[in-house]
């Protein structure tokens, strides 16, 4: 595998996966962040270049310390060829099969490649798998060809950028001192590890809440490295209410205006999530969201 270390290399690839949209939308929305300052000290691997078959994010070496850390250790693929795939993961130099880690991506064929490699190792896989939620935004790009670097994204929204329409609420941004409250409702943490990665996230990229009369947080919503929009919850007292509307109208007219790639996933039995997406013009791709979170023999499950 090359390194693709390049800043041109580095722009000419991301406007290439925009054509595999939304296959790529893993791969797509990290280097996005990569081409911005590269918060998140990831690096990309290619099989070839300039005519690549493969490609994988991960985080630099550096970042990848501690062996349980599965909010850190995350390997992003896209790939045209996936009977090729087992070829590039048995290769050590690219995966570090004595760590807990995820593998992400939005082809579902990645899996028997995973799975063959990780038998191989007495790894034990487990699979997780999600709707995939985009707008016709992102599937423009696939068309148009239109992929553009955008612009600082890091500063996030101001609090007088929109008007909630209720005195009582307020849109902000959702800061460090928030990641507590993000991480004991969101789903995939409620851990010491999972605090870390959300405090990096709030620190690093922007999010957006609702303050409620009494200054908190009622409602919010941030992105994830590779542009993904997560740990989103709205408190159970202003569920159902049109806060959640308000918040994520908000937020996305705020992306569009900063040209950040966004999209989202959603459990299939999280039926709230499914319809108020939909009702802000989000629909499904075919090709669906999916994670293999692999643990070798030696390290105990978290």
């Amino acid at each position: 595998m090359i390194l693709l270390n390049n800043s041109q290399k580095l722009l000419t690839l991301y406007k290439s996966l925009a054509r595999n949209i939304p296959e790529s939308l893993k791969v797509y929305g990290s280097v996005y962040y990569i081409n911005h300052g590269n918060p998140f000290n990831m690096e990309v691997l290619v099989d070839s270049w300039p005519e690549y078959q493969t490609v994988i994010v991960r985080p630099q070496k550096q970042e990848m310390t501690d062996d349980m850390d599965l909010y850190r250790n995350v390997y992003r693929i896209f790939t045209k060829v996936p009977q090729k795939v087992p070829d590039v993961l048995e290769n050590h130099e690219v995966i570090n099969w004595g760590q807990i880690f995820r593998i992400q991506g939005c082809q579902e064929s990645l899996g028997e490649g995973i799975r063959a490699v990780a038998f191989s190792k007495s790894v034990r896989v487990k699979y997780l798998k999600a709707i995939l939620y985009i707008t016709d935004d992102i599937l423009k790009l696939k068309v148009c060809n239109k992929s553009k670097a955008g612009s600082s994204c890091k500063a996030g929204p101001r609090e007088d950028e929109h008007e909630s329409g209720d005195p009582n609420f307020k849109f902000s941004r959702l800061d460090v001192s928030h990641a507590g409250l993000v991480n004991a409702s969101w789903r995939p943490g409620r851990n010491e590890r999972s605090l870390r990665y959300i405090q990096e996230c709030l620190q690093k990229l922007p999010a957006y809440c609702l303050l409620g009369p009494d200054g908190v947080p009622v409602s919010w919503v941030g992105l994830e490295s590779s542009c993904e929009a997560g740990m989103a919850y709205t408190v159970e007292r202003y569920q159902s209410t049109g806060k959640v509307t308000q918040l994520i109208r908000s937020y996305m007219k705020y992306l569009r205006q900063k040209t950040i790639p966004f999209y989202a996933t959603v459990l299939e039995e999280n039926e709230k999530a499914h319809r108020s997406l939909m009702h802000h013009d989000f629909f499904a791709a075919a090709c669906g969201w999916h994670q293999w979170i692999c643990y070798p023999p030696e390290i105990s499950s978290l």
